[in-house]
């Protein structure tokens, strides 16, 4: 996770971008949405649903942070909005500690926990989700003006890649890039360092943390982004859901309507574009 600190560049980041990259990413980016204009399902029963509580973590900028005037803000917060508004329902939204989200739905405190929080299979032990609402496409990121463009097992062999220790990211490579030499580091950011400083070849690892390290003033405008996205549900989940407490597939069933309504409305790309002007896909 992003510590809250990055708050400040990517809201620098974001007002620097913005007015340019939203008309242009607007046409030529990849929403990385699960929901492709398919036939909607049928609107199930809210009698008894006359408000959703939803809890989210407060320290990854642009999901959810605290704005300069203190209030939360972010993507997942103004989803859950506009998820209570298509279900025409109230809608409370209170921050918590991450690793607090889901014991708060195992203790009735919250109805759900939108908080960029993985579908995997270790997650889906202890909670139920909706339909994913993004994906988390891994990516390779190498120096600029380095000569490892066209990225596949055999032309990086024997090149550097870093990649943080215990992932999925370094299972996968383990797995198919096996002759190249693989540095596992104990943090992403690390691993980001090293090839900053030039003493790996390139990385691999989450896109979505790629882009913002890319684009922020950590990076220095060393690196850029190397080959296509990887989207694999065995290594890297299958995206990102709502989590609801384990067996409340109602309310999970629910959300998904909900998600769908937003899509289908146009305001989930409208929202997606305005934190993310710059792609990870």
């Amino acid at each position: 996770m992003i510590l809250a600190p990055l708050a400040a560049v990517v809201i620098v980041g974001l007002s620097l971008w913005a007015a340019d990259a939203h008309a242009q990413a607007k046409s030529t980016m990849i929403v990385p949405d699960s929901w492709q204009g398919d036939a909607l399902r049928p609107k199930p029963d809210l009698k008894t649903v006359q408000r959703i509580r939803f809890i989210t973590d407060s320290d990854y900028p642009p999901f959810h942070y605290y704005d300069e005037v203190g209030a939360l803000t972010g993507f997942n917060v103004d989803l859950a909005r506009a998820i209570c508004e298509v279900l025409e329902v109230q809608c409370e939204i209170d921050p918590t500690n991450w690793n607090d989200l889901i014991p708060s739905l195992d203790r009735g405190e919250a109805d759900a926990a939108i908080a960029s929080i993985r579908i995997t299979e270790e997650a889906l032990k202890a909670a139920d989700f909706s339909s994913r609402y993004y994906a988390t496409p891994a990516r390779f990121a190498g120096r600029k003006g380095s000569d490892n463009q066209d990225i596949r097992p055999e032309t990086v062999e024997g090149l550097k890649i870093g990649v943080q220790k215990g992932t999925g990211h370094e299972a996968y490579l383990k797995k198919f890039f096996r002759k190249s030499a693989i540095a596992a580091f104990d943090s992403a950011e690390d691993a980001q360092k090293a090839l900053g400083d030039g003493a790996i070849d390139l990385i691999f690892g989450d896109g979505v943390s790629l882009t913002f390290w890319l684009n922020g003033a950590e990076s220095q405008a060393c690196c850029e982004f190397r080959g296509g996205p990887y989207l694999d549900a065995k290594y890297f989940g299958e995206g990102v859901g709502i989590a609801v407490k384990k067996g409340n597939r109602k309310m999970a069933e629910i959300l998904t309507y909900g998600l769908e309504q937003v899509h289908a409305s146009g305001r989930y790309e409208e929202l997606f574009l305005r934190y993310f002007p710059m792609s990870f896909f």
